[in-house]
């Protein structure tokens, strides 16, 4: 049961002095509800941490085939990544100084039949509240519409809570956004290896099955500003958050410092949130 409702409405950024962004994307994200792109690691940068990705899921084995959630603080890579000060600054932009760093995930989208992840808006499905998570999507391989690129719905977020109906068993998960079709032309995410985006967690977004013969693999990592609170506390043990920047003066998360361990087989997932 959780302790209190859940706040999923959008608040507007409002940020005179922007460090990254300009005003025209703050402008976008708060009437889209995404912005990108934007770049993190030069090509020979993100080869590195695509061979490091390639070596968790070759650790992981059939387990790491799709999705390695929630390890940014029980590997030392990972957490690395996520206090990465180009994505920071960027995040700040939106959220403010003092930036929590709560999930991530390494999604791999395998060629020629990988299941497609329906329309969602993710929010609805974490106990989170104020819904203030920022998601970065870094790719770790070019992304495009050819091998299912992650695709938005402009403008989604600022809709609330919409229904949901259940889906196939073709997909990730069995639920998804009801009559997401009728609401407008899909953005396709398209980046190169080692650009982002950043997109609000109301938004409906969602990614087609890779009928292509390349991979699609990124890494998500979910920001929001200290204020937000878990509202379930049976949610809340499998959180583990990093401080990236600034502080927590409310108290609510703890903080996980970098760890020395980056052997995914010497620990555990504490959590499994989320696709795209």
């Amino acid at each position: 049961m959780l302790d209190e409702p859940l706040d999923l409405t959008f608040a507007p950024v409002t940020n005179p002095a922007p460090r990254r962004l300009s005003p025209a994307q703050i402008d976008q994200y708060n009437a889209l509800g995404f912005v990108q792109p934007f770049t993190a690691y030069r090509p020979a940068e993100i080869d590195g941490v695509r061979a490091y990705a390639d070596r968790l899921i070759a650790d992981m084995g059939e387990a790491g085939g799709y999705g390695i959630n929630c390890y940014q603080a029980r590997l030392g890579g990972l957490w690395d990544i996520a206090t990465h000060p180009v994505i920071l600054d960027h995040v700040e932009d939106i959220l403010g100084p003092d930036i929590v760093c709560w999930a991530s995930a390494i999604l791999s989208k395998r060629p020629q039949g990988s299941r497609k992840v329906p329309w969602h808006q993710d929010a609805a499905f974490w106990r989170l509240s104020p819904a203030r998570t920022v998601t970065v999507w870094l790719a770790i391989d070019d992304a495009d519409a050819e091998n299912s690129a992650m695709r938005f719905i402009p403008g989604t977020h600022r809709q609330g809570a919409l229904p949901i109906q259940a889906t196939g068993a073709e997909a990730v998960f069995h639920q998804e956004t009801a009559g997401a079709d009728a609401m407008g032309t899909p953005f396709v995410n398209a980046l190169k290896a080692g650009q982002f985006s950043m997109h609000a967690d109301m938004l409906v977004h969602g990614s087609d099955v890779n009928r292509s013969t390349r991979r699609r693999c990124g890494l998500t990592l979910r920001y929001c500003p200290p204020e937000v609170r878990v509202t379930d506390p049976d949610w809340a043990r499998g959180v583990e958050a990093i401080i990236c920047r600034g502080e927590d003066p409310t108290g609510h998360w703890t903080h996980h410092p970098r760890p020395d361990n980056d052997d995914i087989r010497a620990t555990s997932s504490p959590h499994v949130i989320g696709n795209n």
